[in-house]
C-alpha cells in the first residue's frame, strides 16, 4: 500500500501525518509518500530578467521546502518506523497532488483540512475542495 501525504506547511498538516502514520501501522507494508507543492503558474507573464532568474528562484524554493516542511516530516515518520519518503514539485496543488498520486500507483491520498478561507476560497474553492472532487484515488481530509 502506498499512501500520499499533502501538507502545507501549516501544522495542520501534523494531523495527516498522524493520521496516515494509524493507517501504516495496521498495514503489513506500507510506504509514505509525503508531497509538498509549491504553487507556480505557467502561466505568468514575466519579463525577460524574470525569466532568467525563474529556475533558480524554484531550485531555491524547493531547497527550503525541504529542509522546513518535508524532511522534519519524512523523518517523524522513520523514527515511528515507517517507510517515507518526499516529493517536492511545483504547479497546482490539487493537480500537482492528484498526479503524484497516480503516478506512484498510491491507493489513498491524506490531507489536513486547511483553516484558510476568505472571499477567494469561497468563489474559486480551496486546494482540497478540489483535490477531493477531482483526485483519481480516494482522499481522507483530516479535521
Amino acid at each position: 500500500m502506498k499512501l500520499v501525504i499533502g501538507l502545507d506547511g501549516q501544522s495542520s498538516g501534523e494531523k495527516a501525518l498522524d493520521f496516515a502514520k494509524s493507517i501504516a501501522k495496521a498495514s503489513e507494508a506500507c510506504e509514505l509518500i509525503v508531497v509538498y507543492v509549491i504553487e507556480w503558474s505557467p502561466f505568468s507573464f514575466q519579463t525577460a530578467e524574470e525569466n532568467e532568474q525563474r529556475h533558480k528562484r524554484r531550485e531555491e524554493e524547493i531547497a527550503i521546502a525541504m529542509e522546513r516542511v518535508v524532511e522534519p516530516a519524512v523523518a517523524s515518520l522513520k523514527a515511528a518506523g515507517h517507510d517515507a519518503r518526499a516529493i517536492v514539485r511545483h504547479g497546482d496543488v490539487a493537480d500537482t497532488i492528484d498526479a503524484v498520486a497516480h503516478s506512484e500507483g498510491a491507493t489513498q491520498i491524506i490531507v489536513a483540512r486547511s483553516s484558510a478561507g476568505g472571499f477567494s476560497s469561497r468563489i474559486f474553492g480551496s486546494s482540497t475542495a478540489n483535490l477531493v472532487m477531482n483526485a483519481r484515488v480516494p482522499v481522507t481530509v483530516v479535521a
